[in-house]
């Protein structure tokens, strides 16, 4: 098995490479059903290949020029300090717990890809900077999450960092993968104080993963972001029936599943129509967004 988790692995870098960010959505999922460890062991796992992967991937966005260094700082110095603080609570959360938790992440995640991401550009407040209140609030919040389940990284911070700080995608992406990683690492050390962790196997799976994110890199240009996203959106809320299947009752993953095929089903015929109402639905969400 560990043959094939570290070629899985591989996949998921790819994913983060194509997508700059949400494969890690899928590395606790990787380590808990196919390495065969338990969830504690698997999330804090998982936030290290998330730590490492996203500060490689880093690299090339600040030689780019995008990264904003004193927002990423702060955001990600707040998000340690949530993040430690998730590992350390995590040990009185039963296990089966924090994998629901992590599978309602899951959702919450697909949801926001399949939504889309709101792009900003720079004309429009791309030099502001965030308040230092919002960026600690959101910082410790969102770390947080990370340290307890593993995950909720950039979904949560792209949105906080072009939302709230008014920074262009591009550099809103690059920003985060530097919170990302400063919050990963945080929440690895609060978990080691009372997980212990292959590390073998935790340095395969990293490597793989980084090696896939570079391959992933460089496909980005002969893949459609937007299919891509879309894609892996489905496929995550597929992914979270399986949770929820394993530990709640078969029962609750099909129903999911069913609902989740009912969903693409209709998405997909409505985006074939012209008439579809909820194509003016979501129009008319776009336009208030825009003037509000």
């Amino acid at each position: 098995m560990i043959a094939l988790t570290v070629a899985l692995a591989v996949l998921v870098g790819v994913t983060l490479g194509l997508l700059g960010g949400g494969g890690s959505i899928l590395t606790v999922p990787l380590l808990a059903y196919v390495a065969g460890m338990d969830a504690k062991e698997a999330i804090a796992t998982s936030l290290l290949v998330v730590g490492v992967t996203s500060a490689v991937g880093a690299i090339s966005h600040a030689r780019a020029g995008r990264v904003q260094w004193r927002t990423g700082l702060l955001f990600g110095l707040a998000g340690m300090v949530g993040a430690y603080g998730g590992g350390l609570l995590s040990r009185f959360i039963p296990g089966t717990v924090l994998l629901l938790a992590f599978a309602v992440m899951m959702i919450a995640t697909a949801v926001a890809m399949l939504r889309g991401r709101k792009n900003t550009n720079a004309a429009d407040g791309g030099d502001r900077a965030m308040p230092i209140g919002k960026i600690l609030l959101d910082g410790v919040v969102v770390g947080l999450v990370t340290g307890l389940v593993g995950a909720g990284g950039g979904f949560l911070v792209v949105p906080a960092l072009a939302l709230l700080g008014g920074l262009p995608m591009p550099i809103a992406v690059g920003t985060s993968l530097i919170v990302i990683a400063m919050k990963s690492f945080a929440g690895l050390g609060g978990y080691l104080s009372n997980v212990q962790i292959d590390w073998r196997l935790a340095a395969m799976v990293t490597g793989a993963a980084v090696v896939g994110s570079l391959i992933g890199g460089r496909l980005t240009s002969l893949v459609d972001p937007e299919t891509l996203r879309k894609s892996f959106g489905w496929f995550v809320l597929i992914m979270s029936s399986v949770i929820l299947a394993q530990e709640i009752h078969p029962g609750v993953g099909i129903a999911t599943a069913a609902i989740t095929l009912i969903a693409g089903v209709t998405a997909y015929a409505c985006n074939r129509s012209e008439h579809c109402p909820l194509q003016r639905f979501g129009a008319h969400s776009r336009t208030s967004v825009a003037t509000g």
